[in-house]
């Protein structure tokens, strides 16, 4: 039977499959009421994306238009931290997550996601690996190796992803966005 003859064959029972699993689904129950407390921390930063919490208690927080900076336990919040990539601040894209290795403390290493510039509008997402040397008032990024580049790039600002995180094996998990539309232009 040819390859065409065969999906013809089961594709009314794909879409009986389908129509069944439809009539199965529930919608989920309501939350409960839960009371929220609201306390601000720090202000004035820009679509804050990414957080992790140093060692010495400072908040290590990315912002999309292309900033990390240190919030204090008081929350002062620093100038930015030098040495970050340019990153495509438009739609969803700029900078994303941040995490800190598992070996911070001694390494001061940091994996950071962005919105990666490829040329001619092109953009993707980016994992660098980085030292994070830190001062008293900021830090800079040193020595950032990209160590994963989502392909093929695209010409769309939206769904980039990204948030980074370690599983119980020390593996890093990178998510990532299907880019929407990948016909869309600058």
């Amino acid at each position: 039977m040819s390859p065409l003859r065969a999906f013809a064959a089961i594709f009314p029972l794909l879409l009986t499959l389908k129509g069944a699993v439809r009539a199965e689904q529930t919608n989920a129950p309501d939350a409960p009421k839960t009371a929220v407390q609201v306390k601000v921390i720090a202000k004035g930063l820009q679509n804050p994306w990414g957080l992790q919490f140093l060692p010495d208690g400072r908040m290590l927080v990315t912002e999309r238009p292309g900033r990390m900076r240190l919030i204090s336990r008081d929350g002062k919040v620093s100038e930015p931290v030098e040495g970050l990539p340019n990153v495509v601040n438009k739609g969803q894209g700029g900078l994303l997550d941040v995490l800190l290795a598992k070996d911070f403390a001694a390494s001061g290493v940091v994996y950071f996601a962005y919105s990666e510039p490829r040329g001619g509008f092109s953009n993707g997402t980016a994992v660098v690996r980085a030292k994070l040397v830190l001062s008293a008032e900021s830090g800079k990024i040193q020595d950032g190796d990209v160590i994963f580049r989502q392909e093929p790039p695209a010409r769309s600002f939206y769904h980039f992803g990204s948030r980074l995180v370690w599983d119980k094996t020390g593996a890093l998990f990178v998510t990532l966005g299907e880019r929407a539309d990948l016909s869309e232009g600058a």
